[in-house]
Parts: structure tokens; C-alpha cells; sequence
């Protein structure tokens, strides 16, 4: 039997129980793969792979000596999320964004969570993300963050926990779909059975949610996706969502500002674009407010966004909630605006810049994960136990120099799922990340990207430092399917 030697070596599996049996609703795959022989697996595992190659599910690596594009590697043994565990992720993710939207808004106006001694301004105002130039802005209908991409992992006991919030551009939900797909033909007999939910509606629940930010005067809104072009490293999904969605994918010199007005050239002329989900940091969104260099963005474009004549998902200064010096206050943040606990707890989180915090951390560098606040991919990240004594060092000196730069986090056993390796199964360690459309109402997508650090051992799950996916099972009592 495949799993007899499975060895859970002590960590949460997403497949097995502490006594190696299939957790509820995994025993038809786990029956499925067990009635199978490893050449079969090896074979549909292939057939999966295969797939996702003559799909172009690529994303880019930015200095890899192999060259720039890179097919996003995949196991075709997915990770199963029961009825109920997704029913509190869900009301913990719409609560979550829901107080951010509120944080950000405050933060640009008022700033009554400052004034209240919540949180110190100077954590708000040193942020890598804060836009002093969208003090006063008002978004349309109020919201701020449109598309989120939360990151949730679990620990050895099981409890989920937040590890950190995505609201400018996060990416990754283009291979959700894709993943989908392949999975329906990798055990089609097994996802019927299972009554997974379907993912295959995003595309028009992420259009529904971005013509809801369309001016009041437009009854049918023209929307674009705004890529930084081909290089960029998640031009597949900038493409594909375009064309899932229906509409145009154009760069910063497909647009210009013409009497108050964005307008696309096309071959008949300008047409005027109403909404634009922007993949375009805000650095580059617009030369005029924001980098002069900037080729990427539309002079002119924040003047028209300002005068709400144009939508845009998400709003720029958005970021500053990404900042991980802020996210030790999320917190404190949902208790000040909704009167609630947090639904998801955070990591426990010690902040540099607070001088007790800063000698705890160094103090134990060996035990920690440290981060740097405005990185992301799992660059600027020193996981203490992994490291060697000349690493922790270095990294010290680098907090030292910058403490309102870095937070620590104990280090995770992080839950577990299944991987083929040569010719049997071991566990790797995974994150997920569910997507969430905040509109006219808060939609959280079924599931979301797991990610799976691949290298035994690591912790570590971004693509860009050897992680892989899977498609997420959540299980409905429906019938509901794909």
C-alpha cells in the first residue's frame, strides 16, 4: 500500500489523522490512489504536468540563470479543506478584510485609531507602502482593497492562523483555475464522489466586483486589465483573467488621459475605459504623482481616478496594510473598529522597532523566523533554526541597523500534505491562500492556492524559492460542482 510507510514524523496532515487514517472526506482519494499502481500515479502526475505546460501556466523568475520563464511546478495529490473548517475561514477573512477597509480609509482621513492611541503614527507613516499622497482620497463606494489574497497556515495543533495579508497585487489565482482543471481529469470519478465546491466562477465574480466601481453616469462600463507587460512576473495570469473576464489587457501605452477621461487606443480610434484592475505597483501607476521614470503607468491617470471618473481595483495606498510592522496590529485593529475578536488569530509577532521586542528577538534569532516588513516571495527572511551562526549574524546586523524594517515569528510546524517523491509519498509543508473580492458584498473564492514547499524540510513556499502548488478540495454538503 502507498501510504503504509507514510511517516507524519510529528506534523498536522491535511490527509491523515494522528493515527494515519484519512481524515473525513479524504478516504475516496486516499481509497482512489491505494487502488492504483505507482505507474498509473506516475502517469497521471505526468498527464497533469503535461497539461499545465500546453496551458502556458508559467510565472517568471527575476536573475534565474535559466532563463526568465519557468513552468510552476505541481502534485497532483491535493489538499482537502472540510465543510466546516471553511465555514469559520470564510467569516474570519470577511471579517478580517472588512476592518482593514476601515483601517485604510481611517489612516488617509481621520486617523481616529492614531488619535486613540491604537496603534503609533509613526508605524503607519514609516510604512514602505503609505501614500501621503492619497490623504483625502475617496475610493468608489468607500472600499479600498477589491482583491485580496490572505495567507493562511496551520499549526501542529491544527489552529489556523493568519501569516500575512496581500492587498496591492497579489497573484496566484490563475493557477487555482488551471489546477482545477487538471484535476478534474487527474481523478474525475474522485471530485464528482467528493462534492467539491467549484472556483470556476471567479472570473465573473472578480468582473461583477469590478463594474460595481464604474462611475454612477456609466450603465455598461468598459473594464481593463493593466499589466506591466510580458516580463513582468505574473504576466500569465494578467492575460489569462482578461480574457476569462471578457475584456481588454493593455499596457500603460495603450492608455491616455484625454479630457478628463482614460481612453484606450484601438484600431477604430480611442474608446474610453471606465475601470482599470491594475497589476501595476503604485509607484508606477501614474509618472505625474508618483516616479517620474515610470514607463509602466498613465500621466494624468490619479487626476481622473480623483474626480471619479474612473475606477480602479485595488486603490492605490492599499499597501500599507501589507506592511508586516502593521499586521502585528490587525488585532487590535478588528477589536477598535468591529467590537469583535478576531475570528483567525495572527502569528505571535515581536516588532523591532520596539526596543524590549528588538533584545528579545536577537536574543533568539536561533528560535525565530525573522521578516522584513515590505518584502514579499520569501526574500529578506532569516529562518532562524535553518540558519548557521555566521547567517544569524549577518542578519542581526541588518536588524540592528533598520529595527522598524524587521518582526519575528516563533517558527511553525507547518501542516503537512502529501507528495510524490521518486516512487512513494512524504510530506512537504503548505500555506493557503484564499482569494477575496471585496464589491457591492465580500465574496471569498472556495478554496484558494496551496502552495508546497517542495525542498524536504523547508518552510519556505513562494515559487520563487522552489515552492509548487496543489488544487485546494473544499467540501460542500451540495451538490454544487464545477
Amino acid at each position: 500500500m502507498h501510504f503504509d510507510a507514510y511517516d507524519q514524523e510529528d506534523f498536522f496532515d491535511e490527509i491523515f489523522d494522528s493515527k494515519g487514517q484519512p481524515r473525513p472526506g479524504a478516504d475516496l482519494l486516499v481509497a482512489k490512489i491505494e487502488s492504483l499502481s505507482w505507474e498509473a500515479i506516475a502517469q497521471r502526475q505526468a498527464a497533469a504536468e503535461q497539461a499545465l505546460l500546453k496551458a502556458g501556466v508559467t510565472f517568471n523568475v527575476y536573475g534565474s540563470e535559466g532563463g526568465t520563464e519557468q513552468i510552476f511546478p505541481f502534485d497532483a495529490v491535493p489538499r482537502i479543506v472540510e465543510s466546516r473548517e471553511w465555514e469559520m475561514i470564510e467569516a474570519g477573512l470577511k471579517q478580517r478584510i472588512y476592518a482593514l477597509n476601515l483601517f485604510i480609509h481611517d489612516i488617509y482621513h481621520e486617523r481616529k485609531i492614531v488619535a486613540d492611541g491604537i496603534i503609533p503614527e509613526e508605524i503607519i507613516l514609516s510604512a514602505g507602502a503609505y501614500r501621503q499622497t492619497c490623504a483625502g482620497l475617496n475610493p468608489p463606494r468607500g472600499i479600498w482593497c477589491h482583491v485580496i489574497g490572505t495567507d493562511l497556515v496551520r499549526d501542529r495543533d491544527g489552529q489556523y492562523y493568519v501569516l500575512e495579508d496581500n492587498l496591492r497585487c497579489p497573484s496566484g489565482v490563475s493557477y487555482v483555475l488551471e489546477n482545477r482543471q487538471v484535476m478534474k481529469r487527474t481523478f474525475p470519478q474522485v471530485f464528482e464522489e467528493a462534492r467539491v465546491r467549484p472556483v470556476s466562477d471567479y472570473p465573473s465574480h472578480l468582473l461583477e466586483t469590478l463594474e460595481s466601481l464604474a462611475p454612477d453616469s456609466v450603465d455598461r462600463p468598459t473594464v481593463g486589465v493593466l499589466t506591466p507587460g510580458i516580463y513582468n512576473s505574473a504576466y500569465f495570469e494578467h492575460s489569462f483573467l482578461a480574457k476569462q473576464m471578457g475584456v481588454e489587457l493593455v499596457e500603460g501605452r495603450d492608455l491616455v488621459v484625454v479630457d478628463g477621461r482614460v481612453m484606450m487606443r484601438t484600431t477604430k480610434g480611442f474608446e474610453r475605459i471606465d475601470v482599470i484592475y491594475r497589476r501595476v505597483d503604485d509607484d508606477f501607476l501614474d509618472p505625474v504623482v508618483f516616479r517620474p521614470d515610470s514607463y509602466l503607468g498613465v500621466p494624468g491617470l490619479m487626476e481622473v481616478y480623483r474626480s471619479g471618473r474612473l475606477g480602479l481595483a485595488n486603490a492605490p495606498g492599499t499597501g500599507v496594510a501589507d506592511d508586516k510592522a502593521v499586521y502585528a496590529y490587525v488585532p487590535k485593529i478588528i477589536r477598535y473598529y468591529l467590537g469583535e475578536d478576531p475570528v483567525i488569530p495572527n502569528v505571535p509577532t515581536h516588532v523591532c522597532w520596539d526596543p524590549k521586542e528588538l533584545e528579545y528577538v536577537l536574543g533568539n534569532l536561533d528560535q525565530l523566523v525573522v521578516k522584513a516588513a515590505n518584502e514579499s516571495g520569501g526574500y529578506g527572511m532569516l529562518v532562524g533554526p535553518h540558519a548557521t551562526p555566521a547567517e544569524r549574524t549577518e542578519f542581526a546586523e541588518r536588524i540592528r541597523a533598520n529595527p522598524r524594517n524587521y518582526i519575528a515569528q516563533p517558527t511553525l510546524a507547518l501542516s503537512r500534505v502529501p507528495v510524490m517523491v521518486d516512487n512513494h509519498f512524504e510530506g512537504r509543508h503548505v500555506d493557503l491562500r484564499p482569494y477575496i473580492l471585496y464589491g457591492k458584498e465580500i465574496y471569498v473564492l472556495p478554496g484558494g492556492l496551496t502552495r508546497v514547499a517542495l525542498r524536504k524540510g523547508s518552510l519556505v513556499v513562494n515559487s520563487s524559492q522552489g515552492g509548487g502548488s496543489k488544487d485546494t478540495w473544499v467540501l460542500s454538503g451540495d451538490e454544487s460542482k464545477d
